[in-house]
């Protein structure tokens, strides 16, 4: 695999900027399409981001938009702006296959999840479905029907996972916004190794349907190129939607109000490690130099960790388990084609009892509690998103370092799956090699606001478009 030039992160329009083109008229959602179906396929043969582009019905999707621009009426913030959503959401007309070859293509699509739902309803150009390993089960993206997923700063490196294709995709121009999924840390893994925004809010802001068999563990989450991106996507996917029982309340007033909160003087943990991980020096540097601007510019930044150990083995039993209980659905004779590291996954998650799973969701709930106590003293944590950069793609754990799986290279993501906290990638920068590095800032549960606000001082201090 050739290596390709990087891509030119800080050239590329925001989704902001995008309609603030479409409302001046210097731009019409007809040309940004085109734009972003000719980066597709001029540059997804070496990335392999979408595994479906309707060009034809994005093309539709723009015309009416750049109508509605023109006629001073567009049905949303984000009317005419391209994007892209997972193939783990349901969307009518298209085979939701979600990277697996068991899922039969030729049946109806006649649902819309409540994320698709909500993007139309609101206007923007869904121009495809980005890649997802089987079921999303894992940190990296690459399956038995889709292939391997690259990274668009170094295509011999992953793009990480699981929605990889989305962070990609986003990188790359391909498309200003997508939705990602995470269980574990799949939208703000890819999101740190593919320098950009990726945003979990707290467990149900986003409404999910069919409910995922990952249960707790489970949210939706907008990637994107800005905070400001983030804000109004997450306007837009926070919607109500009656088929998840799970939803919180819709937020009074906007997140694209809400983020530009001033936080200066609010009280930040810095904890380069929780305690117990091991982290690559050089992203070690970045990520301290990072909160060393962010203190100065007024964030009240303390280095302390939350004090909790590692809770891996439990997320382990809720996580094989819900895949297991998915795969028992599945046709008979599908264990043969699924990815093999899945299959163990299968295997496994069934070995386990009631009590196990009992047991595992009890320790989810202390972890939680803990959490809690630790934001009565400070308002938000702040860790690197990632111990390590983006490595060989095409492989789940980094070559030689004697790990089994991915969550052993991903420790500082899924606690706060665990605890269902809102929590944000944001880029601070590039390591020699020039792949991104992530800083993940994580605030209390339902504080989804206040970690955007201070994820937009942290994009005005850190630039790293």
């Amino acid at each position: 695999m050739r290596r390709v030039t990087a891509p030119n992160t800080s050239s590329l329009p925001t989704a902001s900027e995008l309609a603030a083109a479409y409302s001046s008229g210097e731009l019409s959602p007809v040309e940004a399409t085109r734009s972003a179906l000719d980066a597709i396929e001029r540059a997804d043969g070496d990335y392999n981001a979408y595994c479906l582009v309707d060009a034809e019905a994005a093309m539709e999707q723009a015309k009416a938009s750049e109508q509605r621009w023109h006629d001073g009426n567009p049905i949303g913030w984000l009317d005419g702006v391209p994007a892209s959503i997972k193939d783990m959401f349901l969307s009518v007309g298209w085979p939701t296959l979600r990277g697996s070859r068991c899922i039969d293509p030729e049946q109806p699509w006649v649902v819309d999840s409540p994320v698709t739902a909500r993007m139309r309803e609101n206007g923007l150009v869904l121009l495809g479905k980005t890649t997802t390993p089987e079921l999303g089960w894992k940190g990296v993206t690459d399956s038995p029907l889709t292939g391997v997923t690259r990274n668009p700063w170094d295509a011999t490196k992953t793009a990480g996972g699981s929605s990889g294709g989305s962070a990609a995709a986003v990188a790359a121009g391909m498309g200003a916004l997508s939705v990602g999924t995470d269980g574990g840390g799949s939208v703000r893994i890819p999101a740190s190794f593919c320098g950009i925004v990726g945003f979990k809010p707290t467990h149900g802001r986003i409404p999910l349907f069919p409910a995922s068999p990952f249960g707790p563990l489970s949210h939706a989450g907008p990637m994107a190129l800005s905070v400001d991106d983030i804000a109004l996507l997450q306007d837009v996917l926070a919607l109500p939607d009656y088929r998840d029982p799970a939803a919180l309340p819709q937020l009074v007033g906007t997140y694209r109000e809400a983020v530009r909160r001033d936080v200066r003087g609010l009280r930040a943990a810095f904890s380069p490690d929780l305690g117990y991980v091991g982290v690559d020096p050089e992203v070690a540097e970045i990520v301290a130099a990072a909160v060393r601007a962010i203190d100065e510019a007024g964030l009240h930044v303390d280095q302390a960790d939350p004090g909790f150990q590692d809770p891996k083995e439990a997320f382990w039993v809720l996580w094989s388990t819900g895949a297991a209980k998915w795969l028992d659905t599945f046709p008979a004779g599908s264990a043969d084609q699924l990815d093999p590291g899945l299959r163990m996954l299968w295997e496994q998650g069934g070995t386990y009892t009631a009590s196990d799973y009992l047991g595992a969701n009890a320790e989810r709930a202390a972890l939680g509690i803990t959490m809690g106590e630790f934001h009565t003293r400070h308002d938000v944590l702040i860790t690197p998103t990632m111990p390590i950069t983006a490595f060989e793609a095409g492989v789940d754990v980094p070559p030689g370092s004697g790990m089994r799986s991915w969550p052993d290279w991903t420790p500082f993501t899924y606690p706060f799956n665990m605890t269902q906290q809102p929590a944000i990638s944001m880029p601070v920068g590039r390591t020699a090699a020039g792949l991104p590095v992530g800083l993940q800032i994580v605030g209390p549960r339902h504080s989804d606001d206040l970690v955007l606000a201070v994820a937009r001082l942290v994009e005005e201090v850190v630039p790293a478009r």
